[in-house]
């Protein structure tokens, strides 16, 4: 597929990150982890804007009661968006200092699913855990030093799990009462030799979307793996996909330039970009956050 591929906004970030659409608002948010921002964006109007989180921001939920749950640089917190506040909600038990939260997404019963890693990307340090109406507990693979997802289906029967730096994205079962062991899914290097994957999400068709670090395109695989699509993208480092717009068949994609130098610059002039293609199929609208 070549779809047009346009700027939705010109953010220039340094790690442009967890695109998520809120249906309540009819909002896009998204982050720039590495300059401490929680953008959001109307498509209709196409206004858009910055606050400025006290820590690196990895992702913002929104959530049931009107607050949006995030993930900084040393917990999790509650970001009002008519105040434009951060408030912390709870420390990540056990996690180093050296660590950050990344990478994040909700289930159908409204719990949250998310990753921490080094912030330098050497250290094995980082693992998933669950956000269960006020509980953290680990869940899901641990081990990893770039932690990406995870990722649930609409049905809420799979969720996926990505080792950024291993080139590994993996399945494991999932059910009202947690994730099953973690099993091999997609060796994107298969097709993608000098890239990375990074942030998956998965349509309404069940099949699984994610971007590539170092790879200029977003690839799509079928619900057994399979590389079925890619798409090319106007910047090198792609970071994240997601599905939004009234109808959820607008794709919106975050991009980073914290990697790329002058020369890399001049070929991908809007490489920071959130950018905007109309997707071949929907996506499904995320459950909001259960905070208690």
């Amino acid at each position: 597929m070549s779809p047009a591929v346009d700027v939705a906004v010109a953010a220039r970030a340094k790690l442009g990150e967890g695109i998520v659409w809120d249906s309540r608002r009819q909002v896009a948010w998204f982050v720039d982890i590495k300059q401490n921002r929680l953008w959001h964006y109307d498509p209709e109007t196409g206004s858009n804007a910055f606050a400025v989180a006290p820590q690196p921001i990895g992702w913002a939920l929104p959530s049931q009661t009107g607050p949006l749950l995030c993930g900084l640089k040393d917990g999790l917190y509650l970001y009002d968006p008519e105040a434009q506040s951060f408030a912390k909600l709870a420390s990540v038990p056990g996690e180093p200092a050296t660590n950050r939260l990344n990478d994040a997404c909700t289930d159908p019963w409204g719990r949250v699913w998310f990753g921490s890693m080094d912030d330098a990307e050497t250290d094995a340090s980082g693992r998933f855990y669950v956000f269960d109406r006020g509980e953290i507990r680990p869940a899901g693979p641990a081990g990893i030093a770039i932690t990406n997802g995870p990722a649930a289906n609409a049905q809420g029967d799979r969720i996926y799990f990505t080792d950024t730096l291993s080139k590994r994205i993996m399945v494991a079962p999932l059910t009202r009462e947690g994730a099953g062991e973690a099993q091999p899914f997609a060796n994107t290097a298969e097709h993608f030799p000098d890239a990375f994957p990074d942030g998956p999400v998965v349509d309404a068709e069940d099949h699984v979307w994610t971007g590539l670090y170092l790879g200029s395109h977003v690839a799509r695989y079928s619900p057994d793996g399979a590389l079925v699509d890619r798409i090319e993208m106007p910047a090198r480092d792609i970071t994240k996909m997601g599905f939004g717009g009234a109808d959820l068949r607008t794709a919106f994609v975050t991009t980073a330039t914290k990697n790329m130098g002058g020369a890399d610059m001049e070929r991908h002039p809007m490489a920071g970009s959130l950018f905007a293609f109309a997707a071949p199929v929907a996506g499904f609208a995320q459950a909001p956050v259960v905070l208690g």
